[in-house]
């Protein structure tokens, strides 16, 4: 039986409570911001929203910076939602700096996947320390980019290994199933591009780490989406885990980074300190 990938992928029709999520994002972000000394809007470029805040860690005890990146399917939110996904690793030690970035169909997304790769270089010039990319959905598949990045194309001084290791939250690694559905209205993809943009067709860098999470109420598409990457990236020389989040759905599964002791935020630690 055909897989309807318009219901496979469209989260906000298979979670109808997904506004008070969504409110709930912008009211825990802007109380975390209310109390954690933070630097706003650091410029990674020279449009509005090429910006992180950078959430330094109170006691930090952890050498490479995190950076978060946020959700909506390229097409949606900002990083004012998301500033308590530094909570839970900043109470462990590591400083995080949560990145906005350019939305479809303003830009493209090899023009938002380029600006992941930019956040990423600037906190690198910023701290002077690696970074280890974490993300949620769309999010996800750009943290995962960064593990297939040519970093000394882009600056000569710059490590090879500049991002070595990701968190990606139910991500998308394989773009072409979205090109029939409705979420490819903003976006624009055609297979060939879609293929190009997708990290699961791509070759990770040397000695890099992912780590995938999904929610295990999630759809199967997006279950098989994780499994995917877990098993093409282990036989191209990542070092892949596979976790679920038991009853999680595609607006819950990321709670675990705001707290101090989770499933989540104790695999981006262990990630930073491996």
């Amino acid at each position: 039986m055909p897989v309807d990938l318009e219901a496979e992928y469209n989260n906000r029709a298979r979670v109808p409570e997904h506004p008070a999520h969504i409110a709930g994002w912008a009211r825990d972000s802007a109380a975390y911001r209310a109390v954690a000394h933070h630097e706003a809007d650091v410029s990674y470029g020279d449009r509005p929203r090429e910006t992180f805040d950078y959430f330094p860690a109170p006691q930090e005890s952890v050498e490479p910076v995190g950076l978060f990146i946020h959700g909506g399917y390229w097409q949606a939110l900002d990083k004012s939602f998301f500033s308590h996904m530094a909570k839970g690793p900043n109470a462990c030690g590591m400083s995080v700096a949560v990145m906005s970035y350019d939305l479809c169909p303003e830009v493209s997304m090899s023009t938002i996947v380029s600006q992941a790769r930019q956040a990423a270089l600037a906190l690198w010039r910023k701290t002077g320390r690696k970074v280890i990319a974490s993300g949620h959905s769309a999010g996800g598949h750009l943290a995962a980019m960064l593990l297939a990045t040519d970093w000394k194309s882009l600056d000569a001084a710059a490590p090879a290994d500049l991002v070595p290791a990701g968190l990606a939250i139910s991500g998308l690694f394989e773009l072409e199933p979205l090109v029939p559905t409705s979420i490819n209205d903003k976006l624009k993809l055609d297979a060939r591009e879609a293929r190009r943009l997708s990290p699961a067709f791509l070759k990770p860098n040397a000695d890099t780490q992912l780590t995938a999470f999904v929610g295990g109420a999630e759809s199967s598409e997006y279950l098989r989406q994780s499994h995917l990457i877990v098993d093409t990236w282990a036989g191209k020389g990542c070092a892949t885990l596979y976790g679920e989040i038991a009853g999680a759905n595609h607006f819950t599964v990321i709670a675990g980074l705001a707290e101090a002791r989770s499933d989540l935020t104790d695999a981006l630690i262990w990630l930073a300190e491996d």
